[in-house]
Parts: C-alpha cells; structure tokens; sequence
C-alpha cells in the first residue's frame, strides 16, 4: 500500500467560527488571522493506492460554483485535484472508489464537475461511498447545515447510478469497510461522519475529517461553532483521544494549514500534542 497527500489548495474561514467558544485572545496567538478575522485552512485529502484499488478520501471544494460563492472563500495556493493526482502519477480516470467523510461543500464539492450543461462525476470510473444516515441528513438538510449541503455536489452522484452505502456502528466502535480500512462513525460535528482508520507500515492512520480539523483541535473544549452538537463532539474527541494516544494513532489533518500529520501522548494535564511531521516521514 502506498499513500499519497493529495493538496485540493487553500481556504479562508472565520476564526470565531473554527474555534467556537475559545476567546481570540487565546486562539489568534496559535493561528493569526487577517484583518477580517479569517483564517487560513488546507483542503488536504488522501489516495490510498492498494493494488488494484486507488481510493480517494475527500476531493475539496471543487470548480463548478460561481465566483460569488468562492469570493466568500478566498480559495489561494497552488494546490488542485488534478495537479495533485498527476504529481502522484495518476489521474482521474484512474480513481476506481471515492470515500466521502461527509457531504460538506468543502469536503465534496471535487466530485461532481459541469459538462456543457450537465453536472456529471468528475471520476468516472469510480465508487462514491457514503452512508445511509449521513446521505438522508445530507438531502433532507436542517436549517443550520443548509448552507453547506449544496444539491449540485451531491444529487449527481445519486443519479449517476455510482453510489453506494457503507454500513456504521455506533461510536466509539469502528466498523469494517469494503474498502479494506475501517471507519469510525462521529455525530457531533454533523450526522454521521466517517473517520478512516488504515493500516500503514504498522501504524493506524487516521484522516480525522472534521473530528480534528488541526492540531489547534486537540484540546476538548476547542470545538467549532459548525457542529450541530458540541457537546457530542466533545465527548467523541475524548474517546478518540484516549485510544489515540494508548495506540499510538498518526493523525491526518484536513483542514491543518501547516501540519499534515501528529502523534499524541498523556500528559499531566490529559491528552496532549506529541509531535507533528509530513507523511512522508512514516
């Protein structure tokens, strides 16, 4: 099995909104944000290449809104899908599974591209895996998720006839996938979400999605003004962190603009950062 960082680009998002409860004064000195209070995120997904299998996890936020949308974004850095899987040495007519951790705009907006005036999947040739509680919550969306369950993204891949469910457990047990990794189903941030947990080299890497979008997350309390249900959110990070910190888990950060990967160990105060380092270094 191989692993591939796969770098979608850059966003900016607000401060206040990623780090919820915790005071500016507190997180603008771990992550300086701009004069608009916004701070920079990565959109860092990841190909597993094993054996006949090249599977994606997550795409970014794609190219197909309009610039109305993206200017509410910033999109910056020289990072793309396609630029980032031709690196790898693939492209994505290559892609045969593409794994959804959840159906955010920013976490999915990659998989579905306009065609003259169709929107069609952007990787033909793939599996789009999601669940059936987080494909109803995503299409029959609340009013305070709305915003970021966008049709266009997620509709198409319905009606492409590629689509299929992967079954979950109730956290904190993980559940075996067809995809030869577990997952780990999350509540807290949005419903149902799904953490990958693959086997690399000996170790457990987990693509923590939007359980721990940094390493500025690792902390309970820092929890984003995005959940729907914070105080799950907290309790499920508890949970994962203990069994992180025990099992030696690395850690792969979607959204971390700086660090791809961390270890965590105990610490007098509770579970704390160990070190961070590039993927490369497994």
């Amino acid at each position: 099995m191989n692993l591939h960082v796969i770098d979608t680009g850059f966003f900016k998002l607000d401060g206040g909104a990623m780090f919820g409860v915790v005071p500016k004064s507190i997180w603008e000195k771990r992550h300086a944000p701009d004069a608009n209070n916004l701070c920079t995120w990565a959109m860092r997904c990841l190909l597993i290449e094993d054996g006949k299998r090249l599977i994606l996890i997550d795409n970014g936020i794609g190219d197909k809104q309009d610039a109305k949308f993206f200017g509410h974004y910033d999109l910056h850095g020289e990072g793309s899908l396609e630029g980032s899987l031709m690196k790898a040495g693939f492209n994505k007519e290559d892609i045969t599974d593409v794994f959804l951790t959840h159906l955010h705009f920013d976490h999915c907006g990659g998989s579905i591209v306009r065609h003259g005036d169709k929107l069609v999947p952007a990787f033909k040739n793939a599996t789009y895996w999601s669940n059936a509680d987080h494909w109803k919550w995503a299409t029959e969306p609340n009013p305070r998720e709305k915003a970021s369950f966008l049709k266009e993204n997620i509709m198409p891949i319905k009606e492409s006839g590629q689509l299929k469910f992967i079954g979950t457990s109730p956290s904190p047990e993980t559940s075996k996938t067809e995809l030869g990794f577990d997952v780990l189903r999350v509540d807290g941030h949005t419903d149902a979400m799904m953490i990958p947990h693959i086997q690399y080299k000996g170790r457990t890497l987990c693509y923590m999605a939007d359980l721990l979008p940094s390493v500025h997350h690792i902390s309970l309390p820092w929890v984003m003004a995005y959940d729907t249900r914070p105080l799950i959110t907290m309790t499920e990070k508890a949970a994962f962190l203990e069994r992180a910190a025990d099992g030696n888990f690395v850690l792969f950060f979607e959204h971390d603009a700086v660090h791809q990967c961390a270890t965590l160990e105990r610490a007098e105060k509770g579970i704390r950062l160990k070190e961070t380092f590039p993927l490369s270094a497994l």
